[in-house]
């Protein structure tokens, strides 16, 4: 169970919440708000019973937005859910796509936690390629993407959302995103990796040797939280990325406890006290500026040409 697995990874909280497919495999609006509706209720119960070792992220019945605006008042209000899941589609609408605004007007007025968590991707699948390997990655970028391309960061600056998996591939492609959303839009690609580093990053399936320099060069300080996929990813697997953590030289021992602990207690506080990290190793410091001062450099490269 739950608490077992807790006590093999050291956790001593967790924010609980359904993953992929959510309910966007119901296409009827009603039968897909009475399942969110049913899990939350079910969550809700389940944290009364514990609430100093457990949190919730409420269901929201999307691709529906009045319903699911209705749930955010719903779970946060009434349930007192710790935030929301919203999975990077449902039934093949992204997040960040038009027509959301309402949702995002009702989280941000709640300065909700929003977990984003990849469902398969729209499309056929590929023989020999798990979802989980490759497709969960893109699906997440896609949907960070279009939350940072379409403005939702900036229009609604207090919902804090948190990118399963490291971010998938955004923390590695966020230059070459950005300047594709300059030539999309003409947007400034400063401005859109000041959005991309500002989205919170989770270590799930993410914390190896290779995954970590680039994830911690580019999150902005105190956004990088412990994160172990559990149960889509079985035990063994959760001990291994919490290994390649705790050994990864880069991280004195400040940065590791804010990952750990202290980031996450900025974003829930009923768990307790406790400080986030300024930010990792210093040479980490030194390369999110560099890479910030690189693509300033790009950005009048461009315009000069």
């Amino acid at each position: 169970g739950s608490l077992a697995t807790m006590a093999e990874l050291n956790v001593g909280a967790a924010i609980l919440s359904v993953s992929t497919p959510g309910t966007a495999f119901l296409s009827g609006a009603a039968d897909a708000t009475a399942l969110a509706r049913d899990l939350n209720d079910c969550l809700a119960d389940v944290v009364a019973g514990q609430s100093d070792r457990f949190g919730f992220f409420a269901t929201l019945p999307l691709p529906h937005v009045r319903e699911s605006v209705d749930e955010v008042a719903r779970s946060l209000d009434e349930l007192n859910a710790d935030g929301v899941v919203l999975l990077a589609n449902n039934a093949g609408t992204y997040l960040g796509q038009d027509g959301q605004g309402d949702l995002f007007a009702a989280l941000d007025a709640r300065s909700a936690v929003v977990f984003v968590h990849p469902a398969v991707l729209p499309g056929p699948a590929v023989d020999g390629v798990p979802p989980f390997a490759t497709d969960f990655l893109l699906d997440t970028t896609r949907a960070a993407y279009l939350l940072v391309r379409n403005g939702i960061c900036r229009n609604y600056p207090n919902i804090k959302f948190i990118l399963s998996h490291a971010g998938g591939f955004v923390p590695y492609a966020s230059h070459r995103m950005a300047v594709s959303i300059m030539g999309d839009t003409g947007r400034s690609p400063a401005d859109s990796l000041d959005d991309f580093a500002g989205f919170y990053f989770d270590t799930a399936l993410s914390s190896s040797a290779a995954a970590l320099p680039s994830l911690l060069a580019f999150a902005k300080p105190g956004h990088v939280t412990f994160g172990s996929d559990w149960p889509f990813a079985p035990v063994a697997a959760g001990k291994l990325f919490a290994a390649g953590l705790e050994t990864y030289p880069g991280l004195g021992a400040g940065a590791r406890a804010a990952i750990d602990r202290g980031n996450a207690l900025a974003l829930f506080p009923r768990f307790g006290s406790g400080e986030p990290s300024d930010a990792g190793s210093t040479l980490d410091q030194v390369r999110h500026t560099v890479s910030r001062a690189v693509m300033r450099g790009v950005v009048r490269l461009v315009n000069t040409r």
